[in-house]
């Protein structure tokens, strides 16, 4: 690939939060970019350089997008992967579509992962009845997901009988859906890899993740917030995911760890991911400027973290702790703790469940960091962990 100097322009298929932080590192470095995104109030689409406002199937805002960048990335998984095969016969894409692809179909997931000898739970693929009604008795009690387009928890039901099963897979509209035998967590973690055209790979430090409702709450990421084998496991792991997709670009992959030690896959995103966000502020190279590089074929450093860490997500319901109208969260009395790092999105309104920012603790020690970080969760209103 030829190497994208600053000054050129580099594009994002969608506008959300995740769009606004790689716009915020690429202009950092001097990039000029560009954001297709339907929404004239997206968040990367306020803080672009240009904002193409279509559809990410429309064909002239595709175009646009091509004529205006010299290589294009994705923010979220669910981008049409035809968009990105247009994309991809005229300019440098990165994650390319066949990665992303895989990425919006669990099943087809699942496959990739036990292809690349990583184990993940043991599961039935349900396309039909009589799938259905050949599932093993072991694989319950179990989780009904569907196939595609499910996230923070969305598209998921726990089943404990084949009634159960049954009622949940109507319920889901008889989708394809993959059916997951009920583990025993201890916790779950994830690792952020970036993958370079040439196959070089650096990784972040695996962090240690608290999900509520499923959707991620805490992330802690600072030395032996994991066991060293099972960090090592999940890097082994996630580079070995990386590197069967030949990937190019930013992969997170998580993990659950389960009681008896061992550790199994749950699922990748083809982009930056919320339990790296910590790496803005406690990392010398967060995972957005390592987007950056892997589009732009720049070298990639190992990162090297310098702070323990703690990452709060901001949910918009602090923005209604105080009752049903909607209240700015007492930002003036956490920014008045030491290491507090808050990120806010420049979305409009705050909605239930909405990802409106995350905070950011760092310090000098483990124990003053979680001190800290709780500190900060109690001011707001968050449940401590």
């Amino acid at each position: 690939m030829t190497v994208l100097l600053p000054g050129a322009t580099l594009g994002v298929m969608g506008g959300g939060q995740l769009g606004r932080m790689f716009v915020h590192a690429a202009q950092r470095m001097g990039y000029f970019t560009a954001v297709l995104d339907p929404d004239p109030a997206s968040p990367a689409g306020l803080v672009s350089h240009y904002h193409i406002q279509t559809g990410y199937l429309d064909e002239q805002g595709l175009a646009q997008l091509m004529q205006r960048s010299a290589a294009i990335t994705t923010e979220f998984e669910n981008v049409p992967a035809p968009a990105l095969v247009t994309l991809g016969a005229h300019r440098a894409v990165a994650p390319d579509a066949n990665a992303v692809a895989i990425a919006q179909d669990r099943a087809m997931e699942k496959a990739h992962f036990q292809r690349c000898g990583v184990a993940c739970a043991p599961h039935a693929v349900i396309r039909s009845a009589e799938q259905l009604a050949a599932v093993g008795d072991e694989l319950l009690p179990g989780v009904l997901k569907t196939a595609r387009l499910g996230y923070d928890g969305k598209g998921q039901a726990r089943v404990a009988t084949r009634q159960e099963l049954a009622a949940a897979w109507d319920q889901l509209q008889r989708v394809p859906c993959v059916l997951e035998q009920l583990l025993p967590l201890a916790a779950e973690c994830s690792v952020i890899v970036a993958r370079g055209h040439d196959g070089r790979m650096v990784n972040l430090p695996p962090q240690l993740n608290l999900h509520r409702d499923g959707i991620l709450a805490v992330t802690q990421a600072y030395a032996d917030c994991l066991p060293a084998a099972t960090a090592r496991l999940a890097i082994e792991a996630t580079l070995s995911i990386a590197d069967g997709l030949r990937y190019a670009g930013v992969l997170c992959v998580e993990f659950f760890l389960l009681q008896d030690g061992s550790l199994v896959v749950n699922e990748m995103a083809p982009r930056p991911h919320n339990s790296g966000h910590y790496s803005m502020d406690a990392c010398d190279v967060s995972q957005f400027e390592l987007q950056v590089r892997t589009l732009a074929g720049l070298p990639l450093p190992p990162p090297r973290q310098h702070s323990p860490a703690i990452m709060l997500n901001l949910l918009g319901d602090l923005w209604y702790v105080g009752g049903e109208t909607e209240t700015s969260p007492p930002w003036d009395r956490v920014l008045a703790l030491p290491g507090m790092h808050l990120h806010l999105y420049g979305k409009l309104s705050a909605r239930r469940g909405r990802k409106m920012g995350h905070l950011t603790v760092t310090a000098p020690t483990v124990d003053a960091v979680r001190a800290a970080a709780l500190e900060a969760a109690q001011i707001l209103g968050i449940e401590p962990f």
